[in-house]
């Protein structure tokens, strides 16, 4: 596959989502670069604002099985990854696979259960396996997740563990529409019943796995010279060193931003990377990885402010 098939592929995707879902633009472009670059992906934002909605048609549109999990205080790990259950009539044990045997997985409302549970997905989302009794069981090469979450400041939800969130390529901020995508979700939602699926809305299946693989092979590919490599890398390390931050970045994130920027240059037509595929994903590829200093947090900064600011201070190759 040709970057500009990739291209191509990207936009038809874009348009069969945008029949069921209004807005949203921005989050759908990284949903496109974690679905290239193998990556899973945080939603963040107020409930209402259609994140079910959108990963739904998404995985309609891209043609993956699509599997959901509403995640509540009372969700155990078995309920996620499955169980050996003894059966009595043949006294033997049978495997029951459980909601995340899937190829793109809708992880509900995931900060409303304890960080046990949470914790279920670690291996799935970085080895793309599960573990039930000492047997390793794979998910497959298209194993993504799309993970939501409301915001921290309301009630019954659970912070996730810095290794949950290091799981995910991206976390991104879906806000409020803007008031004429407002008007626009009034007049076109507002006259049909309330649980549409996106077949409904007309979303069809616009790919395959096997056309997924080759676009991944394809934006594998993407030439990334040494110094857009210097410059992740200054990225990464500039995260360690900054007096507002606690925690900076790991190694993975520089490997899972240089794996971004490729998939965004093919979604772009390009093949080689620019400073500007760097720039435009690091904000979402950091945000969640970082810790603030409690001087930091006192004076009021945000992770994001930090973050445009060593991307201000490092110089970009031309």
């Amino acid at each position: 596959m040709t970057v500009d098939e990739v291209q191509a592929l990207a936009a038809a995707i874009r348009a069969e989502v945008a029949k069921a879902v209004v807005g949203q633009e921005e989050t759908v472009d990284y949903m496109l670069v974690a679905l290239f670059a193998g990556g899973h992906i945080l939603l963040e934002g107020p409930p209402g604002t259609a994140k079910t909605l959108l990963a739904h048609s998404f995985a309609r549109a891209v043609g993956l099985n699509f599997g959901r999990i509403q995640f509540t205080p009372d969700l155990m790990p078995g309920d996620i990854i499955g169980a050996n259950l003894f059966n009595f009539q043949t006294s033997t044990f049978t495997l029951t696979r459980g909601p995340i045997f899937t190829d793109l997985l809708l992880a509900d409302e995931i900060n409303r259960t304890p960080p046990k549970t949470q914790a279920a997905l670690l291996e799935a989302m970085q080895e793309r396996t599960v573990t039930i009794d000492g047997d390793s069981l794979p998910l497959g090469d298209r194993f993504t997740v799309i993970a939501t979450q409301n915001p921290i400041e309301q009630q019954g939800v659970y912070p996730l563990p810095e290794a949950q969130l290091d799981r995910f390529l991206f976390k991104q901020r879906v806000d409020y529409p803007s008031e004429e995508e407002e008007r626009r979700i009034i007049a076109t939602h507002g006259a049909r019943k309330s649980a549409m699926s996106p077949e409904d809305w007309g979303v069809e299946r616009r790919t395959d796995g096997a056309t997924i693989a080759a676009a991944i092979e394809a934006v594998a590919s993407i030439r990334l010279v040494d110094e857009v490599v210097n410059y992740i890398a200054a990225l990464v390390r500039g995260t360690r060193s900054v007096a507002d931050l606690e925690s900076g970045a790991s190694p993975r994130a520089g490997a899972m931003l240089a794996g971004a920027a490729r998939a965004r240059a093919a979604m772009d037509g390009r093949d080689f990377v620019i400073p500007d595929d760097v720039k435009a994903l690091s904000p979402a590829l950091l945000r969640h990885r970082l810790i603030l200093a409690p001087a930091a947090e006192i004076d009021g900064r945000t992770v994001e402010e930090v973050v445009m600011g060593i991307i201000a201070t490092i110089e970009a190759p031309r």
